[in-house]
């Protein structure tokens, strides 16, 4: 069994960030890092992939290092949250960048793995950082400015909370406008009915990414925002098999 470590890093400007890691074994192999969604105001970042026992499973099972980062404001890492802007971007590559240095990581297959918001946030990360193995992003938005103008008041209001309704502040937060600069193979995850997030945001990204050159795989579920894991399951089996080149299952 994979025992799970609680660290605080550094965000690269004093900041703290919060992460969670589990380890199958001293044996140098390939990490995940998971990046989660919104949790509807419970906060407790990256805990919840402890909680729901993500990181002993995908740990134990795939043999490698799992990880998860709490976003700025969520958990103990510091705030104010900034809707998966700059500071969140910089909390996950501080989490990469940790991850790389550890004996029991292979640095060149680190996977990335965003869900909702985390998904918007990850997505910019893989246009900052080329060497990630492969990145998963589930429910999540790549033009911002087109979800705001489509989501409802609750969402309007935490983007124009968070991160401000400017341009800047917009393509900031949109990878379909950075995609060109992505060259990590990409899995895309979405619901076809999902409300919060729209599906052609992750059909545009994802023909946006195959325009680049990227090899992009995009599989439209048939769920809502939160997706079916009888779905979603034998997907993330073949790929990450597939990615970490070892037999292995996850449940």
């Amino acid at each position: 069994m994979s025992e799970v470590t609680e660290h605080t890093i550094d965000r690269g400007d004093g900041a703290r960030v919060q992460l969670f890691q589990a380890r199958a074994s001293d044996r140098r192999s390939g990490a995940i890092l998971f990046v989660h969604g919104n949790q509807g105001g419970l906060l407790i970042g990256g805990q919840e992939a402890v909680d729901d026992g993500s990181l002993v499973r995908f740990s134990s099972r795939l043999g490698i290092t799992a990880a998860s980062v709490s976003q700025p404001g969520f958990g103990t890492s510091d705030g104010p949250e900034d809707f998966c802007g700059p500071s969140t971007q910089n909390a996950i590559v501080a989490a990469l960048n940790f991850l790389k240095l550890q004996p029991s990581v292979d640095p060149e297959r680190i996977v990335l793995y965003g869900n909702s918001r985390g998904a918007v946030a990850s997505a910019m990360v893989a246009a900052k950082v080329a060497d990630l193995k492969a990145i998963i992003l589930t429910g999540g938005v790549y033009d911002l400015r087109d979800a705001y103008m489509n989501s409802g008041r609750g969402l309007q209001h935490a983007i124009q909370k968070e991160a401000g309704l400017s341009h800047e502040a917009f393509l900031d937060r949109s990878a379909l406008y950075h995609a060109h600069n992505i060259r990590s193979e990409t899995l895309l995850l979405h619901g076809k009915y999902d409300d919060r997030a729209l599906v052609d945001q992750a059909e545009r990204f994802s023909e946006a990414l195959a325009r680049a050159g990227v090899p992009v795989k995009f599989h439209a579920l048939e769920g809502g925002h939160r997706l079916p894991r009888e779905q979603v399951t034998p997907i993330l089996r073949d790929f990450l098999t597939r990615v970490f080149a070892q037999v292995a299952t996850v449940h």
